[in-house]
């Protein structure tokens, strides 16, 4: 076959956003950016520090793992530091803690000791893979055309979680509490290099 017959070519995809609201389970890659903070605890590469703001962020991509939006991918900064203050990095917490609450299955008022250690990591590499139900929204790019991010993940108590989230296996949990972890959902953690070290 000639390869400059194209008759035999798949036909190609659409590109349309992913309607806004829309619930997926997401796949969360956390590209290495190589800025280390060990006063904060922030080692391994993974936080990425802005030279022109000075703010620090995760660069975060999220593969939609199942469904007819299966294979699409979005990207979102997580904030973790910004010289004007804390706002960017309480953000930066509140989605980290919903995250973990949507991959570890934990209902966001259960303050319970198994729910407490399952909301804690031991480093960003705990994050770098970790499955959640995300809802995509829109935000404006570079040139002032829409595109998809996450932006929240969606909790137990949502009334589509367990549908979406079903039977989906989970990643591992901080190494410090697998107990806990597998007494809140039920999962045995789940272990694996970090997708960017494969």
């Amino acid at each position: 076959m000639s390869f400059f017959d194209f008759n035999s070519a798949s036909e190609q995809t659409s590109f349309d956003l992913i309607p806004k609201g829309a619930l997926v389970r997401v796949r969360m890659t956390v590209k290495p950016g190589g800025f280390d903070d060990a006063s904060q605890g922030w080692t391994g590469g993974y936080a990425t520090r802005n030279d022109n703001t000075g703010s620090v962020y995760l660069n975060c991509e999220f593969v939609v793992m199942e469904g007819q939006y299966a294979r699409r991918k979005m990207w979102s900064l997580i904030g973790l530091y910004s010289p004007k203050g804390p706002e960017w990095s309480n953000m930066g917490r509140t989605f980290i803690k919903a995250v973990l609450n949507s991959a570890r299955a934990i209902h966001p008022n259960d303050n319970g000791p198994a729910a407490q250690n399952a909301r804690r990591i031991n480093g960003f590499a705990d994050l770098d893979g970790i499955e959640f139900l995300g809802k995509v929204d829109w935000e404006k790019d570079q040139n002032g055309q829409d595109k998809c991010v996450i932006k929240s993940a969606v909790t137990p108590d949502h009334k589509d979680y367990a549908a979406l989230m079903g039977g989906a296996s989970q990643p591992a949990p901080a190494a410090s509490a697998p107990n806990a972890y597998a007494q809140a959902t039920g999962r045995s953690p789940v272990p694996g290099r970090p997708s960017w070290a494969q």
